[in-house]
């Protein structure tokens, strides 16, 4: 989900307001996105909210610790405001001296507090380079809003956009545009790398290495390049990005480290799967990185830390939020526990190839090093053919040729039978491996 910073304090400073003014004004700006439930107070609503990716503030003060604290303002991806709100509650304590200059500048503490939104959209826009594209004025102060407007005119600034509460279907809409793919994959990344920067004594990079070779990965370093990689701000070429993230993401899988099975989670897999990413990306880039979705970025993504750190068996919680990302195919899970993949089918296509290979991953890497077929599969073939890897490199398989035999009706030609069996892996095994299964299903079988 899509991290919000919202500003609301609930009509606090009236003497007399509705008894569910807390959760019925939660539902009417969240309520598509968020369960609805009894608050007890402003408090709770603020943890519970956290929880889900919400942080409210309750007034001017609060607002303005919060953007104006580095780290705080990087949870946030879209920030909505109300237009009038307390400057601070009672015996809190303005430390940093926030509200004084702007006192005197309002002439007033009450002509402050009647545009205090105003003063929050003016410092993330101007002051912190916040997109303003990013921010939505949402509040019930009808009587406000002149002044509001007055004010922004005469600044010269272009009115930003501003709904009333009961407007549920615009700012559903609104919520909707902010929880686009490409900030959900955004918010994934950059909660992940936050994660692992505190499970570097789980990180195995060093058992890929080949013997004799050394390798080494700096992974704060490496951590921190992924987490600032993906701008606040939408690019409108995303595919050259994408194409940019994905070579940094697996440049360290280079000619000191090999696939390994570590363990039977799947890191072979997903060692093979970087692997392979990091030779194709390096060699030909514009043949197959060139349409990435958010979905692929979160399939190699989720692949990379699995095989570079040594994770639990559950889903991690940066995990859940790019698995959002892919769709559900039905009966998908009915499929996975009855072993009803169509692994011999596509495999069969991939045999069709008519390469000196016999296993998939090699296949691939042998027609990705013909320029003749590289042109013309295209980079959705190489592209799925990185998800079937998940599903050929952790079921086992039987390969073995029979003897040769003639064709009576013509003796210039023999036969030559294959067997190929697949023992299908369980992906039920863990939480993880079931979840990565059924949301990357119908990425990896689109027909079946």
């Amino acid at each position: 989900m899509t991290h919000f910073l919202w500003v609301e304090d609930f009509k606090a400073s009236e003497k007399e307001r509705e008894d569910n003014i807390i959760s019925s004004t939660i539902d009417l700006v969240f309520g598509s996105i968020v369960e609805n439930q009894d608050f007890k107070d402003e408090y709770q609503a603020r943890r519970l909210l956290e929880k889900q990716g919400i942080f409210l503030r309750h007034n001017l003060l609060d607002a303005l610790e919060f953007i104006n604290t580095t780290s705080e303002l990087a949870k946030v991806d879209f920030i909505i405001l109300d237009v009038d709100m307390p400057l601070q509650r009672d015996g809190q304590k303005d430390k940093y001296n926030y509200l004084p200059p702007l006192i005197k500048q309002y002439h007033s503490e009450a002509e402050l507090k009647k545009i205090a939104g105003y003063q929050i959209y003016i410092d993330l826009v101007i002051e912190l380079g916040f997109p303003k594209s990013h921010i939505l004025f949402c509040s019930n102060h009808a009587g406000y809003f002149e002044q509001f407007v007055e004010k922004f005119e005469s600044s010269n600034i272009k009115f930003p956009p501003l709904l009333q509460k009961e407007h549920d279907k615009e700012i559903k809409n609104w919520l909707t545009d902010a929880q686009s793919d490409y900030f959900v994959l955004r918010r994934g990344i950059i909660e992940a790398c936050q994660y692992l920067k505190n499970q570097k004594d789980k990180l195995r990079f060093d058992k890929f290495c080949k013997d004799g070779k050394n390798a080494f990965l700096d992974i704060d370093d490496y951590l921190a390049t992924l987490e600032n990689f993906l701008p606040l701000r939408e690019p409108s070429d995303k595919k050259t990005l994408y194409k940019l993230f994905i070579r940094t993401l697996a440049h360290e899988w280079e000619e000191s480290v090999e696939p390994k099975l570590l363990d039977d989670k799947g890191s072979f897999a997903f060692s093979w799967v970087m692997k392979m990413t990091r030779n194709w990306i390096a060699h030909n880039s514009t043949a197959i990185f060139t349409n990435l979705t958010e979905q692929d970025i979160a399939y190699l993504f989720i692949c990379n830390m699995r095989a570079l750190f040594d994770l639990d068996d559950t889903v991690q919680s940066y995990e859940k939020h790019l698995f959002s990302l892919f769709d559900i195919k039905a009966n998908t899970e009915n499929k996975i526990r009855n072993n009803s993949i169509p692994l011999i089918d596509t495999y069969v296509s991939y045999f069709n190839e008519k390469t000196n290979r016999t296993d998939v991953h090699n296949i691939l890497n042998d027609l990705q090093n013909d320029k003749y077929k590289l042109q013309n599969k295209g980079d959705e073939f190489f592209i799925t053919g990185l998800y079937h890897c998940f599903w050929f490199l952790t079921s086992s398989h039987d390969n073995r040729k029979d003897r040769a035999r003639p064709n009576d009706k013509n003796p210039n030609q023999v036969f030559v039978s294959r067997h190929y069996t697949f023992e299908f892996f369980n992906y039920t095994k863990t939480d993880f491996l079931f979840e990565l299964a059924r949301r990357t299903y119908k990425r990896s079988f689109p027909q079946d």
